[in-house]
Protein backbone atom coordinates (compact mmCIF):
# COMPACT_ATOMS: atom_id res chain seq x y z
CA UNK A 1 0.00 0.00 0.00
CA UNK A 2 0.94 3.58 -0.69
CA UNK A 3 1.37 6.18 2.43
CA UNK A 4 0.34 9.18 1.95
CA UNK A 5 2.33 12.20 2.59
CA UNK A 6 2.30 14.12 5.56
CA UNK A 7 -0.16 16.38 6.44
CA UNK A 8 0.32 20.51 4.78
CA UNK A 9 -1.26 23.40 4.79
CA UNK A 10 -5.40 22.92 3.75
CA UNK A 11 -5.48 23.69 0.61
CA UNK A 12 -8.98 24.62 -0.54
CA UNK A 13 -10.45 23.06 -3.36
CA UNK A 14 -11.15 24.15 -6.95
CA UNK A 15 -8.93 27.03 -6.33
CA UNK A 16 -9.00 28.19 -10.15
CA UNK A 17 -6.45 30.99 -9.64
CA UNK A 18 -4.00 28.55 -7.82
CA UNK A 19 -0.87 28.38 -9.62
CA UNK A 20 0.25 25.16 -10.81
CA UNK A 21 2.84 23.32 -8.87
CA UNK A 22 6.26 22.06 -10.25
CA UNK A 23 6.42 18.82 -12.39
CA UNK A 24 8.95 16.07 -11.91
CA UNK A 25 10.98 16.30 -14.97
CA UNK A 26 10.24 14.12 -18.17
CA UNK A 27 12.26 11.42 -18.75
CA UNK A 28 10.76 11.11 -22.39
CA UNK A 29 11.86 14.64 -23.17
CA UNK A 30 14.77 15.85 -25.34
CA UNK A 31 18.00 16.81 -23.84
CA UNK A 32 18.04 19.89 -22.18
CA UNK A 33 14.45 20.54 -22.02
CA UNK A 34 11.93 19.69 -19.21
CA UNK A 35 8.30 19.10 -20.15
CA UNK A 36 5.41 18.79 -17.42
CA UNK A 37 3.73 15.72 -17.26
CA UNK A 38 0.88 14.19 -14.90
CA UNK A 39 2.02 12.11 -12.14
CA UNK A 40 1.21 8.08 -12.22
CA UNK A 41 -2.27 7.62 -11.54
CA UNK A 42 -2.83 6.95 -8.05
CA UNK A 43 0.58 9.02 -6.92
CA UNK A 44 1.70 12.38 -6.18
CA UNK A 45 5.33 13.13 -6.03
CA UNK A 46 6.96 12.82 -2.87
CA UNK A 47 7.45 15.91 -0.38
CA UNK A 48 4.82 17.64 -2.86
CA UNK A 49 1.58 19.21 -1.61
CA UNK A 50 -1.79 18.03 -2.69
CA UNK A 51 -3.52 19.58 -5.74
CA UNK A 52 -6.11 22.20 -4.97
CA UNK A 53 -9.44 20.94 -4.47
CA UNK A 54 -11.50 23.85 -3.88
CA UNK A 55 -11.43 27.97 -4.23
CA UNK A 56 -9.53 30.16 -1.92
CA UNK A 57 -10.13 34.16 -2.28
CA UNK A 58 -7.17 34.61 0.11
CA UNK A 59 -4.80 32.22 -1.41
CA UNK A 60 -2.10 35.53 -3.03
CA UNK A 61 -0.54 35.40 -6.52
CA UNK A 62 3.35 34.43 -6.03
CA UNK A 63 5.57 37.20 -7.15
CA UNK A 64 7.16 36.33 -10.53
CA UNK A 65 10.55 35.25 -9.56
CA UNK A 66 8.37 32.63 -7.51
CA UNK A 67 6.25 31.02 -10.72
CA UNK A 68 8.13 27.88 -11.83
CA UNK A 69 8.68 27.22 -15.69
CA UNK A 70 5.07 26.66 -17.46
CA UNK A 71 3.23 28.64 -15.19
CA UNK A 72 0.93 31.01 -17.93
CA UNK A 73 2.79 34.25 -18.94
CA UNK A 74 0.31 36.46 -17.57
CA UNK A 75 -2.48 36.76 -14.64
CA UNK A 76 -5.87 37.54 -15.03
CA UNK A 77 -7.46 40.56 -13.49
CA UNK A 78 -10.54 40.20 -11.34
CA UNK A 79 -13.97 40.31 -12.87
CA UNK A 80 -15.09 44.32 -13.02
CA UNK A 81 -11.59 46.43 -11.91
CA UNK A 82 -11.49 49.70 -12.77
CA UNK A 83 -8.40 51.24 -13.08
CA UNK A 84 -9.47 55.07 -12.99
CA UNK A 85 -11.73 57.12 -10.53
CA UNK A 86 -13.91 58.49 -13.54
CA UNK A 87 -16.11 61.59 -11.86
CA UNK A 88 -19.32 61.85 -12.80
CA UNK A 89 -20.20 64.88 -15.64
CA UNK A 90 -21.55 68.12 -14.89
CA UNK A 91 -25.42 68.69 -16.24
CA UNK A 92 -24.96 70.99 -19.08
CA UNK A 93 -28.66 72.57 -18.33
CA UNK A 94 -27.48 73.66 -15.06
CA UNK A 95 -24.51 75.66 -15.76
CA UNK A 96 -27.33 77.44 -18.30
CA UNK A 97 -29.69 78.11 -15.80
CA UNK A 98 -26.60 79.64 -13.61
CA UNK A 99 -25.54 81.61 -16.65
CA UNK A 100 -29.29 82.93 -17.12
CA UNK A 101 -30.03 83.44 -13.21
CA UNK A 102 -26.35 85.60 -12.99
CA UNK A 103 -27.19 87.29 -16.04
CA UNK A 104 -30.95 88.28 -15.16
CA UNK A 105 -31.60 87.50 -18.91
CA UNK A 106 -35.06 85.70 -19.49
CA UNK A 107 -35.51 85.23 -16.01
CA UNK A 108 -38.39 83.03 -16.78
CA UNK A 109 -36.33 80.99 -18.75
CA UNK A 110 -33.75 80.31 -16.40
CA UNK A 111 -35.77 79.27 -13.45
CA UNK A 112 -37.56 76.95 -16.36
CA UNK A 113 -33.87 75.65 -17.11
CA UNK A 114 -32.87 74.63 -13.18
CA UNK A 115 -35.55 72.60 -12.71
CA UNK A 116 -35.00 70.47 -15.40
CA UNK A 117 -31.31 70.30 -14.27
CA UNK A 118 -32.11 69.18 -10.81
CA UNK A 119 -34.61 66.40 -12.43
CA UNK A 120 -31.94 65.03 -15.13
CA UNK A 121 -29.42 65.04 -11.87
CA UNK A 122 -31.43 63.24 -9.34
CA UNK A 123 -32.07 60.28 -12.49
CA UNK A 124 -28.71 60.42 -13.82
CA UNK A 125 -26.46 61.18 -10.70
CA UNK A 126 -24.64 63.82 -12.70
CA UNK A 127 -23.21 66.32 -10.96
CA UNK A 128 -24.04 70.24 -10.54
CA UNK A 129 -26.98 70.56 -8.23
CA UNK A 130 -25.57 74.03 -6.68
CA UNK A 131 -25.54 75.48 -10.03
CA UNK A 132 -28.99 74.56 -10.47
CA UNK A 133 -30.41 75.87 -7.51
CA UNK A 134 -28.54 78.94 -7.45
CA UNK A 135 -29.71 79.58 -11.50
CA UNK A 136 -33.00 78.78 -10.81
CA UNK A 137 -33.21 81.33 -7.29
CA UNK A 138 -31.65 83.83 -8.92
CA UNK A 139 -33.83 83.69 -12.20
CA UNK A 140 -37.16 83.62 -9.84
CA UNK A 141 -35.86 86.85 -8.49
CA UNK A 142 -35.26 88.56 -11.54
CA UNK A 143 -38.56 87.53 -12.69
CA UNK A 144 -40.12 88.53 -9.99
CA UNK A 145 -38.96 92.12 -10.22
CA UNK A 146 -39.86 91.71 -13.65
CA UNK A 147 -43.13 91.28 -12.60
CA UNK A 148 -43.19 94.20 -9.87
CA UNK A 149 -41.72 96.72 -12.42
CA UNK A 150 -44.52 96.38 -14.96
CA UNK A 151 -47.49 96.49 -11.92
CA UNK A 152 -45.90 99.35 -10.82
CA UNK A 153 -45.24 101.32 -14.32
CA UNK A 154 -41.81 100.94 -14.28
CA UNK A 155 -40.95 99.05 -17.39
CA UNK A 156 -42.74 101.82 -18.86
CA UNK A 157 -40.66 104.27 -17.64
CA UNK A 158 -37.44 102.48 -17.76
CA UNK A 159 -37.95 101.49 -21.76
CA UNK A 160 -39.04 105.16 -21.98
CA UNK A 161 -35.60 106.20 -20.66
CA UNK A 162 -33.33 103.77 -22.88
CA UNK A 163 -36.00 104.95 -25.76
CA UNK A 164 -34.63 108.54 -24.75
CA UNK A 165 -31.14 107.71 -24.00
CA UNK A 166 -30.80 106.33 -27.89
CA UNK A 167 -32.14 109.37 -29.41
CA UNK A 168 -29.88 111.54 -28.44
CA UNK A 169 -26.79 109.72 -28.97
CA UNK A 170 -28.39 108.81 -32.55
CA UNK A 171 -28.71 112.44 -32.92
CA UNK A 172 -25.37 113.19 -31.39
CA UNK A 173 -26.93 115.51 -29.00
CA UNK A 174 -25.99 118.72 -30.95
CA UNK A 175 -26.77 121.87 -31.48
CA UNK A 176 -26.97 124.96 -33.57
CA UNK A 177 -23.32 126.70 -32.51
CA UNK A 178 -21.46 123.31 -31.34
CA UNK A 179 -18.36 122.67 -32.20
CA UNK A 180 -16.62 119.24 -32.42
CA UNK A 181 -13.94 116.60 -33.42
CA UNK A 182 -14.88 113.37 -35.20
CA UNK A 183 -13.00 110.46 -34.31
CA UNK A 184 -10.91 109.24 -36.79
CA UNK A 185 -8.56 111.41 -39.73
CA UNK A 186 -11.41 112.96 -41.29
CA UNK A 187 -15.15 112.56 -42.20
CA UNK A 188 -16.52 109.31 -43.42
CA UNK A 189 -19.56 108.55 -44.65
CA UNK A 190 -21.22 107.52 -41.20
CA UNK A 191 -20.86 109.46 -38.02
CA UNK A 192 -21.46 107.30 -34.85
CA UNK A 193 -19.84 109.78 -32.03
CA UNK A 194 -18.53 113.31 -31.89
CA UNK A 195 -16.27 114.94 -28.96
CA UNK A 196 -17.91 118.73 -28.79
CA UNK A 197 -14.40 121.07 -28.45
CA UNK A 198 -14.51 124.44 -27.61
CA UNK A 199 -14.81 126.68 -31.16
CA UNK A 200 -12.06 128.86 -30.41
CA UNK A 201 -9.70 126.50 -30.64
CA UNK A 202 -9.09 124.22 -33.89
CA UNK A 203 -12.30 121.91 -34.95
CA UNK A 204 -13.06 119.63 -37.55
CA UNK A 205 -17.11 120.85 -37.59
CA UNK A 206 -18.91 123.50 -36.72
CA UNK A 207 -23.14 123.21 -36.26
CA UNK A 208 -24.98 126.29 -38.06
CA UNK A 209 -28.69 124.40 -37.85
CA UNK A 210 -30.58 122.03 -36.78
CA UNK A 211 -34.04 120.48 -38.70
CA UNK A 212 -36.55 118.52 -36.92
CA UNK A 213 -37.96 115.89 -39.38
CA UNK A 214 -41.98 115.64 -38.84
CA UNK A 215 -43.95 112.35 -39.22
CA UNK A 216 -43.76 108.79 -37.87
CA UNK A 217 -42.90 107.35 -40.53
CA UNK A 218 -39.56 106.78 -41.86
CA UNK A 219 -39.44 108.98 -45.28
CA UNK A 220 -36.54 107.32 -46.96
CA UNK A 221 -32.74 107.71 -47.37
CA UNK A 222 -33.30 109.79 -50.33
CA UNK A 223 -36.49 111.74 -49.01
CA UNK A 224 -34.09 113.12 -46.08
CA UNK A 225 -30.80 113.69 -47.81
CA UNK A 226 -32.60 115.80 -50.70
CA UNK A 227 -34.55 118.05 -47.89
CA UNK A 228 -31.15 118.00 -45.89
CA UNK A 229 -29.68 119.77 -48.99
CA UNK A 230 -32.42 122.48 -49.05
CA UNK A 231 -32.61 123.26 -45.75
CA UNK A 232 -29.20 123.39 -45.13
CA UNK A 233 -28.04 125.52 -47.83
CA UNK A 234 -30.67 128.24 -46.33
CA UNK A 235 -29.58 127.91 -43.07
CA UNK A 236 -26.05 128.85 -43.84
CA UNK A 237 -25.87 132.32 -44.82
CA UNK A 238 -28.30 132.90 -41.72
CA UNK A 239 -25.86 131.81 -39.80
CA UNK A 240 -22.76 132.95 -41.55
CA UNK A 241 -24.72 136.39 -42.91
CA UNK A 242 -20.57 137.57 -43.26
CA UNK A 243 -19.73 135.23 -46.56
CA UNK A 244 -16.63 136.30 -47.07
CA UNK A 245 -15.42 134.66 -43.65
CA UNK A 246 -16.70 131.14 -45.47
CA UNK A 247 -13.34 130.33 -47.52
CA UNK A 248 -13.56 128.19 -50.40
CA UNK A 249 -11.91 125.16 -48.42
CA UNK A 250 -15.44 125.47 -46.16
CA UNK A 251 -18.18 123.11 -47.38
CA UNK A 252 -21.55 122.57 -45.97
CA UNK A 253 -21.78 118.68 -44.78
CA UNK A 254 -25.43 117.45 -43.16
CA UNK A 255 -25.69 114.93 -40.61
CA UNK A 256 -28.92 112.92 -40.90
CA UNK A 257 -31.11 109.90 -39.36
CA UNK A 258 -30.96 106.26 -40.52
CA UNK A 259 -33.97 104.04 -40.76
CA UNK A 260 -32.25 102.29 -37.47
CA UNK A 261 -31.80 105.60 -35.57
CA UNK A 262 -35.35 106.63 -36.44
CA UNK A 263 -36.95 103.74 -34.63
CA UNK A 264 -35.18 105.30 -31.44
CA UNK A 265 -36.65 108.90 -32.08
CA UNK A 266 -33.94 110.45 -33.59
CA UNK A 267 -35.92 112.73 -36.32
CA UNK A 268 -33.31 115.20 -37.34
CA UNK A 269 -31.16 116.59 -39.89
CA UNK A 270 -27.83 118.66 -38.45
CA UNK A 271 -26.07 121.01 -40.66
CA UNK A 272 -22.20 121.56 -40.28
CA UNK A 273 -19.72 123.87 -42.09
CA UNK A 274 -16.27 121.69 -42.16
CA UNK A 275 -13.27 121.72 -44.14
CA UNK A 276 -13.37 120.00 -47.58
CA UNK A 277 -9.61 118.69 -47.29
CA UNK A 278 -8.34 115.96 -44.60
CA UNK A 279 -5.79 117.39 -42.93
CA UNK A 280 -6.81 121.01 -42.62
CA UNK A 281 -9.09 121.68 -39.44
CA UNK A 282 -11.27 125.33 -38.68
CA UNK A 283 -10.34 127.69 -36.37
CA UNK A 284 -12.80 129.87 -34.11
CA UNK A 285 -16.28 130.23 -35.17
CA UNK A 286 -17.66 130.95 -38.24
CA UNK A 287 -20.82 132.41 -36.61
CA UNK A 288 -21.73 135.99 -38.15
CA UNK A 289 -25.79 136.82 -36.99
CA UNK A 290 -27.05 139.02 -34.87
CA UNK A 291 -25.57 137.17 -31.79
CA UNK A 292 -22.20 138.08 -32.52
CA UNK A 293 -22.51 141.32 -34.39
CA UNK A 294 -23.56 145.11 -33.74
CA UNK A 295 -26.19 146.97 -35.16
CA UNK A 296 -24.40 148.47 -38.11
CA UNK A 297 -22.38 145.41 -38.89
CA UNK A 298 -25.53 143.58 -39.47
CA UNK A 299 -27.40 146.16 -41.55
CA UNK A 300 -24.93 146.09 -43.77
CA UNK A 301 -24.07 142.55 -44.63
CA UNK A 302 -28.76 142.44 -44.18
CA UNK A 303 -27.94 144.31 -47.76
CA UNK A 304 -25.02 142.92 -48.99
CA UNK A 305 -26.50 139.95 -48.56
CA UNK A 306 -29.69 140.37 -50.54
CA UNK A 307 -27.67 141.38 -53.30
CA UNK A 308 -25.28 138.46 -53.21
CA UNK A 309 -28.68 135.88 -53.11
CA UNK A 310 -29.98 137.45 -56.65
CA UNK A 311 -26.66 137.33 -58.01
CA UNK A 312 -26.81 133.27 -57.74
CA UNK A 313 -29.05 132.81 -59.56
CA UNK A 314 -28.17 133.26 -62.43
CA UNK A 315 -29.23 131.19 -65.52
CA UNK A 316 -27.50 128.18 -66.56
CA UNK A 317 -27.45 128.65 -69.90
CA UNK A 318 -25.66 131.52 -71.69
CA UNK A 319 -26.95 134.41 -73.47
CA UNK A 320 -26.29 133.88 -76.68
CA UNK A 321 -28.56 130.39 -75.57
CA UNK A 322 -31.02 131.82 -73.95
CA UNK A 323 -31.08 135.69 -74.54
CA UNK A 324 -34.73 136.28 -72.01
CA UNK A 325 -33.83 134.12 -69.41
CA UNK A 326 -30.58 136.12 -68.40
CA UNK A 327 -32.11 139.33 -69.30
CA UNK A 328 -34.74 138.82 -66.67
CA UNK A 329 -32.25 138.07 -64.15
CA UNK A 330 -30.10 141.20 -65.08
CA UNK A 331 -33.49 143.25 -64.37
CA UNK A 332 -33.49 141.38 -61.12
CA UNK A 333 -30.35 142.08 -59.82
CA UNK A 334 -30.70 145.73 -60.72
CA UNK A 335 -33.73 146.02 -59.24
CA UNK A 336 -32.37 144.93 -56.01
CA UNK A 337 -28.87 146.79 -56.48
CA UNK A 338 -31.09 149.84 -56.21
CA UNK A 339 -33.32 148.82 -53.44
CA UNK A 340 -30.47 148.15 -50.95
CA UNK A 341 -28.14 151.38 -52.17
CA UNK A 342 -31.19 153.27 -50.97
CA UNK A 343 -31.44 151.49 -47.59
CA UNK A 344 -27.29 152.01 -47.05
CA UNK A 345 -27.68 155.62 -47.71
CA UNK A 346 -30.65 156.07 -45.83
CA UNK A 347 -29.19 155.17 -42.38
CA UNK A 348 -26.65 157.06 -40.12
CA UNK A 349 -23.39 155.34 -39.61
CA UNK A 350 -20.33 156.04 -37.39
CA UNK A 351 -17.94 158.79 -38.69
CA UNK A 352 -15.16 156.22 -39.64
CA UNK A 353 -18.01 154.66 -41.58
CA UNK A 354 -19.58 156.97 -43.08
CA UNK A 355 -17.65 157.92 -46.14
CA UNK A 356 -16.80 154.14 -46.98
CA UNK A 357 -20.24 153.54 -46.51
CA UNK A 358 -20.97 156.56 -49.12
CA UNK A 359 -18.60 155.67 -51.47
CA UNK A 360 -20.18 151.98 -51.81
CA UNK A 361 -23.85 153.12 -52.40
CA UNK A 362 -22.32 155.19 -55.38
CA UNK A 363 -20.71 152.09 -56.89
CA UNK A 364 -23.95 150.12 -56.06
CA UNK A 365 -25.92 152.86 -58.33
CA UNK A 366 -23.48 152.80 -61.15
CA UNK A 367 -23.91 148.63 -61.14
CA UNK A 368 -27.63 148.91 -60.84
CA UNK A 369 -27.77 150.82 -64.24
CA UNK A 370 -25.26 148.43 -65.73
CA UNK A 371 -27.82 145.91 -64.86
CA UNK A 372 -30.56 147.90 -66.06
CA UNK A 373 -29.08 148.19 -69.36
CA UNK A 374 -28.20 144.86 -69.61
CA UNK A 375 -31.57 143.60 -69.28
CA UNK A 376 -32.62 145.65 -72.01
CA UNK A 377 -29.96 144.20 -74.42
CA UNK A 378 -30.79 143.38 -77.77
CA UNK A 379 -28.31 140.56 -78.45
CA UNK A 380 -25.67 138.40 -76.45
CA UNK A 381 -23.07 140.87 -77.59
CA UNK A 382 -24.64 144.10 -75.51
CA UNK A 383 -25.71 142.11 -73.29
CA UNK A 384 -21.98 141.13 -71.93
CA UNK A 385 -20.90 144.26 -72.79
CA UNK A 386 -22.68 145.73 -69.53
CA UNK A 387 -23.02 142.47 -67.50
CA UNK A 388 -18.98 142.68 -67.26
CA UNK A 389 -19.20 146.44 -66.56
CA UNK A 390 -21.54 146.16 -63.59
CA UNK A 391 -19.34 143.15 -62.54
CA UNK A 392 -16.66 145.25 -62.18
CA UNK A 393 -18.50 147.13 -58.99
CA UNK A 394 -19.26 143.39 -57.41
CA UNK A 395 -16.38 143.39 -54.53
CA UNK A 396 -14.46 146.48 -55.40
CA UNK A 397 -12.28 148.27 -53.31
CA UNK A 398 -14.93 150.55 -51.62
CA UNK A 399 -16.89 146.86 -50.65
CA UNK A 400 -13.30 146.41 -49.28
CA UNK A 401 -12.73 149.67 -47.79
CA UNK A 402 -16.69 149.80 -46.17
CA UNK A 403 -15.89 146.04 -44.41
CA UNK A 404 -12.45 148.04 -42.92
CA UNK A 405 -14.18 150.88 -41.41
CA UNK A 406 -16.91 148.06 -39.98
CA UNK A 407 -14.71 145.53 -38.10
CA UNK A 408 -15.59 142.97 -40.90
CA UNK A 409 -13.08 140.79 -42.77
CA UNK A 410 -11.53 142.32 -45.70
CA UNK A 411 -10.28 139.07 -47.15
CA UNK A 412 -11.99 138.37 -50.71
CA UNK A 413 -13.39 135.21 -51.14
CA UNK A 414 -12.03 132.96 -54.18
CA UNK A 415 -13.31 130.57 -56.12
CA UNK A 416 -11.51 127.91 -58.01
CA UNK A 417 -12.60 129.73 -61.27
CA UNK A 418 -10.39 133.00 -59.79
CA UNK A 419 -13.67 134.64 -60.12
CA UNK A 420 -15.44 136.77 -57.00
CA UNK A 421 -18.30 135.95 -55.37
CA UNK A 422 -21.53 138.08 -55.55
CA UNK A 423 -21.92 141.93 -54.07
CA UNK A 424 -21.86 140.61 -50.60
CA UNK A 425 -19.16 138.07 -51.56
CA UNK A 426 -20.29 134.36 -52.39
CA UNK A 427 -20.15 131.50 -50.02
CA UNK A 428 -16.96 129.71 -50.17
CA UNK A 429 -18.36 125.96 -50.43
CA UNK A 430 -20.57 125.24 -52.92
CA UNK A 431 -20.21 121.17 -52.46
CA UNK A 432 -21.72 119.61 -49.75
CA UNK A 433 -21.63 116.14 -48.27
CA UNK A 434 -24.32 113.83 -46.66
CA UNK A 435 -23.47 112.01 -43.62
CA UNK A 436 -25.60 109.32 -41.90
CA UNK A 437 -25.69 109.50 -38.25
Amino acid sequence: MSIPPPPGPHQPQDDPYQPPQPQAPNPHARHGQFAPGPPPQGQQPQGQPPYPQGPSPLTPYPAASQVPYGAPPYAMWGQGYVPFNRPAPVNGVAIAALVLGVLCFLPAVGLILGIVALVQIRKRGERGKGMAIGGAVLSGLGLAMWILLLATGGGSAFMEGVKEGAANNASLSLAKGDCFDVPGASFDKDVYDVDKVPCAGEHDAEVFGVVPLPGDDYPGDSSVSDQAKDECWTLQSTYAMDSWSLTKDVEVYHLTPTRESWRWGDREITCVFARSDEKGALTGSLRTDETTLDSDQLAFLTAMTTVDDVLLHEPEDLAEDDLTANRNWARNVGDMTSVQARELSGRPWPARAEKPVTDLVTDLQKAAKEWTAAAEASDADAYYEHYENAYAYVDGDATVTARKALGLTTTRPSFDDGESGGAGGGAGGTGGGGLDV
